[in-house]
């Protein structure tokens, strides 16, 4: 099985210059890297059907979960269900780096609020 990693996984970019790069993008499972800029934000949203596990690698991430804001550090994550609105942030001025894993994928599953 070939090794996977950022410098090798395809890379897109969201939001205000925040990246992402697809490690793993099957029928029923993704995991994404994703980097967010300091000060940038995603849109609330959620998704009917595919739960989510976010794990910040680095920086802090603050998570509005169903309207509750929680701030995950470095070696922690969070689950999100489907169904849950949710958003992640990036109020700090480091950049944010964590890892998105959905089942199913969340990809054509996104409603935004």
């Amino acid at each position: 099985m070939p090794v996977v990693s950022a410098d090798t996984a395809g890379h897109y970019v969201w939001g205000d210059g925040c990246d992402g790069w697809h490690l793993v993008r099957s029928e029923r499972l993704s995991v994404i890297q994703e980097r967010m800029l300091p000060n940038t934000a995603e849109k609330p949203h959620y998704h009917a059907r595919a739960e989510q596990f976010f794990y910040v690698l680095s920086g802090v991430a603050t998570m509005e979960l169903d309207g509750e804001m929680f701030a995950i550090h470095p070696q922690q994550g969070i689950h999100v269900r489907a169904g849950v609105p949710h958003r992640i942030s990036n109020q700090h001025r480091y950049e944010l780096v964590f890892t998105v894993t959905s089942t199913p994928p969340s990809h054509d599953d996104r409603v935004d609020i």
